[in-house]
């Protein structure tokens, strides 16, 4: 029933985000979206790249990862997170890789260590795919080594902590919205920057830890609380323990700045917020509804301009 449902969910998705102008070609350089692949572990991977109109292939850009959630893919997370508007308006590029699935470009999940579905029954090897995808795109695109930047939701939320703790030396910052910090073992090696975005009313990633009052992953589970990220980042990056506490509203911001001035970690709680993305679009028909009180993606982008790689 579980799959049933999600690929009527699916087809419903993708019918409405199906653009006809994506382009093949192996790295474009015209502006616009273009669906491209790329080899990782002898698996083809696939992922679509927004370039804005003010590309210049002579120079350097700042880029942003987006990750979809659990039984999305790049279009999905493109369309929810509005991303590729900012990016527009900022003048980055944007990048929405796809997790793996049986269906190979939709219900798609990523291994996030506990989550989620197909990509953690196979044991799938995302953080070496999202490794690739860096390495590549940074050989054939002017990206700034200094500015790449990752957000995502749900699962696509959760790897982003596996991908800070692997890959700190890429990734100078991270913006979960509704995931759970639950990598059993993280020792980053450089100190990576992070804003996250969780409401108090999620049933699908408990704000105060637990198991899911709503699982759409037949795979159980229990997922640390909010506060666990934080403490723990907070400690990474030798941040202050006494935050700047912010409230408009039903959201709440708190900043705890880096002890070195360099790094640090915010936290948006948003009062009564469900699994959504602030500012953003819901996830499907059945998804809930996002608050219009923030935009986490205007929210996480300045936070990136102000933390890049040192």
């Amino acid at each position: 029933m579980f799959l049933v449902i999600l690929t009527i969910l699916s087809c419903m998705i993708q019918t409405g985000l199906r653009h006809p102008s994506l382009k093949s070609e192996a790295f474009p350089t015209t502006p616009g979206d273009h669906k491209l692949t790329i080899v990782s572990n002898g698996r083809t991977r696939h992922y679509l790249l927004h370039l804005p109109p003010s590309f210049n292939s002579e120079q350097a850009t700042p880029l942003v990862i987006v990750l979809h959630g659990g039984g999305g893919n790049g279009e999905n997370a493109a369309k929810m997170s509005r991303m590729s508007k900012k990016a527009d308006e900022e003048g980055f590029v944007a990048v929405y890789p796809y997790g793996t699935g049986r269906f190979k470009q939709r219900l798609l999940t990523w291994n996030a260590g506990n989550c989620c579905g197909w990509a953690l029954d196979n044991k799938t090897d995302d953080v070496d795919f999202i490794r690739s995808l860096l390495d590549t795109l940074v050989t054939h695109y002017p990206i700034d080594p200094k500015r790449v930047y990752a957000t995502g939701i749900s699962n696509g939320g959760m790897m982003l902590y596996v991908l800070a703790c692997a890959l700190s030396d890429k990734i100078a910052a991270i913006a979960p919205v509704a995931g759970a910090m639950n990598h059993p073992e993280c020792k980053p090696a450089h100190p990576v920057s992070v804003i996250i975005f969780h409401g108090t009313e999620d049933e699908h990633v408990l704000y105060g830890g637990g198991a899911p009052l709503k699982r759409a992953d037949p795979n159980p589970r229990i997922d640390n609380p909010v506060s666990f990220a934080v403490s723990f980042w907070i400690r990474q990056n030798k941040c202050s323990t006494r935050p700047i506490r912010e409230e408009h509203g039903n959201v709440i911001r708190e900043t705890y700045s880096g002890g070195d001035g360099r790094s640090a970690v915010v936290l948006y709680t948003i009062r009564a917020g469900k699994h959504a993305w602030p500012g953003g679009e819901r996830g499907s028909i059945f998804g809930d509804e996002p608050t219009e009180e923030l935009s986490a993606t205007d929210a996480m982008w300045e936070f990136f301009k102000t933390h890049p790689k040192r």
